[in-house]
């Protein structure tokens, strides 16, 4: 019996199995949770494109700021936001887990089995397995980062991009995480009937993942360009 074909026979009677199908609802929820997200994020994001001020009243307006007397957001709002998509994070990989090949043997089967198909749905599947195990460690990185230093603007938010070199980080994470989220949400739609037009929501898939990749990087450069022309120590920006 080959490796594909063992990974397949236990996949196969695992489904069958009621905490299989809890799962495979649970994956699918937190992925759609962690999609959408992921597609506010990045507009958020690129307010800065904007200009300062533009992501300055983004922020503030995310962090609460209009219950505040000054005007001004609080930060504990990204705090702990950050610590429930962690969470979230966390579940979705637990339940994620169960579906990768656990041995060198099966990855090789599936690599074989991919190249004797051209069969387009397995083939991003196989992305999505790539770009899964790429976030598993730099999702955690980056939240992580937010929950210790949770101060957003658009001074301190550069700072972070160019002085200590989060770019590094940003440059690995954005076209796996945008891949492999677009990929999940196609997936979903298909896995749970939400549209039987695949060959439509692929090329839509793919339209977005280029759209968001050309918007996180123009986001990147352009932190990037306004922490190059920072002075040390940065100082918080204010609107005049």
């Amino acid at each position: 019996m080959t490796s594909i074909t063992r990974v397949h026979n236990r996949v196969s009677t695992s489904q069958g199995h009621p905490w299989s199908a809890k799962a495979d609802r649970l994956q699918s929820a937190t992925g759609i949770m962690l999609g959408g997200f992921l597609l506010l994020h990045m507009h958020f994001e690129s307010s800065i494109l904007l200009g300062k001020e533009a992501f300055y009243h983004v922020v503030q307006l995310l962090e609460g700021g209009m219950f505040s007397s000054t005007g001004h957001g609080f930060p504990i709002v990204t705090k702990v936001f950050s610590v429930f998509m962690l969470l979230v994070v966390i579940v979705h990989a637990a339940v994620a887990l169960r579906r990768f090949p656990a041995q060198l043997g099966q990855w090789r089967a599936l690599r074989l089995h991919m190249g004797s198909i051209n069969h387009k749905d397995t083939h991003a599947w196989f992305w999505q397995l790539i770009t899964g195990f790429i976030l598993f460690f730099l999702v955690p990185v980056h939240l992580f980062t937010m929950i210790l230093n949770p101060e957003i603007g658009p001074h301190l938010s550069a700072e972070r991009v160019y002085h200590d070199n989060a770019w590094l980080l940003y440059v690995l994470l954005l076209p796996a995480v945008v891949v492999h989220a677009m990929i999940g949400l196609y997936r979903v739609a298909v896995k749970w009937g939400i549209t039987t037009k695949r060959s439509g929501l692929r090329k839509f898939a793919k339209v977005l993942i280029i759209y968001l990749l050309c918007l996180g990087t123009a986001s990147l450069v352009s932190y990037l360009f306004i922490g190059s022309e920072l002075g040390i120590p940065v100082q918080p920006f204010v609107p005049e």
